[in-house]
């Protein structure tokens, strides 16, 4: 989720024009962070925009600083948000990370129009080392320990976003988190493809890096009504 251009090429995609056209009918939605600055909610709103991810905060140090303006305001639009922390594990410990996001926007209420918090776990856009320099092993640890402390201080687990070919080479294909964790998928294509280990489907699909909504494209697995109650935690 970071410049559009080195995420197409990390998960050796092309970009669409519109969604697909199997998904057309399901609620559509987008994710923003500082790169699209201060949004035009109303407008997102008029374009179709149902529920947004808004990054709040990155490692342990790094806070979005347009992230009031886009959490709060998509929510007076009258859409349904969440937030979402992109993890350096790298940097420091899951459990570290967790408090820091939490702190800094990551949080969940039952109220209908909040989105459980998601971690972004993706290849390292900052070295070659794309998997932080840490064993499957420890990546799984690291990712089950930011799990335990957001549900700990939410009550919720988090929803994981992901790519396929990532989540085979660094953590092994890790089946255990698809039992309790909601998959956000990332795979630009016509699509969802192959899934990583333990999940039957996608909640969420980041189709496209681009289009009619700020940010990235996404759809929800599911009706509109699903969707609140998904928020809700039912």
């Amino acid at each position: 989720m970071l410049a559009a251009s080195a995420a197409t090429l990390a998960l050796g995609g092309t970009a669409l024009v519109e969604a697909p056209a199997s998904a057309a009918s399901k609620p559509k939605g987008h994710d923003v962070s500082s790169h699209q600055k201060n949004v035009n909610w109303q407008k997102a709103k008029s374009k179709g925009a149902k529920f947004v991810y808004v990054k709040a905060t990155e490692s342990h140090t790094y806070k979005n600083p347009y992230y009031g303006q886009q959490y709060n305001g998509s929510r007076q639009a009258g859409i349904i948000r969440g937030a979402y922390h992109f993890a350096l594990p790298n940097k420091s410990s899951g459990t570290t990370q967790a408090r820091f996001f939490v702190r800094n926007g990551g949080g969940w209420r039952a109220d209908g129009w909040t989105l459980p918090p998601a971690l972004d776990i993706e290849y390292n856009p900052y070295s070659k080392k794309k998997c932080y320099g840490l064993s499957k092993a420890k990546m799984v640890g690291w990712i089950r320990a930011f799990s335990d402390e957001v549900v700990r201080q939410t009550g919720r687990r988090p929803v994981i976003y992901t790519n396929t070919n990532w989540w085979k080479r660094c953590t092994g294909d890790y089946s255990g988190f698809g039992r309790n964790h909601a998959l956000w998928l990332a795979r630009y294509s016509s699509s969802p493809g192959p899934l990583p280990a333990g999940w039957s489907y996608p909640t969420f699909w980041q189709y496209d890096n681009g289009g009619a909504l700020p940010g990235d494209q996404n759809l929800f697995n599911g009706s509109s009504t699903a969707l609140r109650k998904f928020a809700r935690g039912r």
